[in-house]
C-alpha cells in the first residue's frame, strides 16, 4: 500500500548565529573628544604652573624691592653715623685744644717778665709759633730761660729778633717757637678695696 505525504516537510530552520567575540572598534570621534580633553587638561595644568611660577617671581621681586630699600635704609643711618661720630671727635678734638689753649696761656704768662708782651700765639701740632715785643734782647733771652725751665715746655728755639722803633721808643719783635708737651692725664679714682675675706 502507497501512502502519499500531503504536508509539506518543513526544512529545519537554521540556528541564528552568534556574534563572533571580540573588541568594537572605537568611534573617531570619542577618541579625537579624548584628545581635546586631554590637552585642555594640560594647557590648564600649565596655565597652573606658570601662574604659580609668575607669583614666586613677583614675591622675589617685591622681595629685591625690600631688601633695596632695607639696604638704602642701612646705608643712611651708616651715613648718618659716621657724620655724627666725626662731629663728636671734632668737638673733642676743639674741647681739648680749647682745654690745651687755656693750659698754655697760663704756663706762657707765668713765663713772661715785665717789659715783655705777646702779641700773637699759635698752637699747631704740639709746637707753639710765640710772637712779641720786648724793651732789650736781654729781656727776649730772659723769656727764653725761662720757657724751657717750664716742664710742660721743650725745645724752645729763637726764630728772629728785630730792632723797631715808634715815637722816639725802641723795642724788639720777636718770634720764638717751642713744643708744648700735653700733661699726662689725671688717674681715674682707684675703687675701694675688696673686702677682706672672713676667716
Amino acid at each position: 500500500m502507497i501512502r502519499i505525504n500531503l504536508i509539506k516537510s518543513e526544512k529545519a530552520v537554521a540556528a541564528p548565529k552568534k556574534e563572533e567575540k571580540g573588541k568594537k572598534p572605537v568611534p573617531t570621534p570619542f577618541i579625537i573628544g579624548l584628545i581635546v580633553i586631554a590637552a585642555a587638561a594640560y594647557f590648564i595644568n600649565q596655565q597652573k604652573a606658570i601662574g604659580k611660577e609668575n607669583a614666586a617671581l613677583d614675591e622675589i621681586n617685591l622681595e629685591k624691592v625690600q631688601y633695596r630699600e632695607v639696604e638704602a635704609t642701612l646705608n643712611q643711618v651708616n651715613e648718618q653715623t659716621e657724620t655724627i661720630t666725626k662731629k663728636i671727635a671734632l668737638i673733642n678734638q676743639l674741647k681739648s685744644h680749647q682745654d690745651a689753649a687755656v693750659a698754655i696761656m697760663d704756663e706762657l704768662s707765668k713765663s713772661i717778665p715785665y717789659w715783655v708782651w705777646l702779641t700773637e700765639v699759635s698752637y699747631e701740632n704740639q709746637v707753639l709759633q710765640i710772637r712779641g715785643r720786648a724793651v732789650s734782647n736781654n729781656l727776649v733771652a730772659d723769656y727764653m730761660e725761662n720757657l724751657e725751665k717750664n716742664p710742660y715746655l721743650n725745645n724752645v728755639n729763637l726764630i728772629s729778633s728785630t730792632q723797631r722803633k715808634m715815637r722816639n721808643n725802641q723795642f724788639y719783635d720777636f718770634a720764638i717757637t717751642a713744643k708744648y708737651v700735653l700733661p699726662a692725664p689725671s688717674p681715674p679714682p682707684k675703687k675701694e678695696g675688696a673686702k677682706k675675706e672672713k676667716k
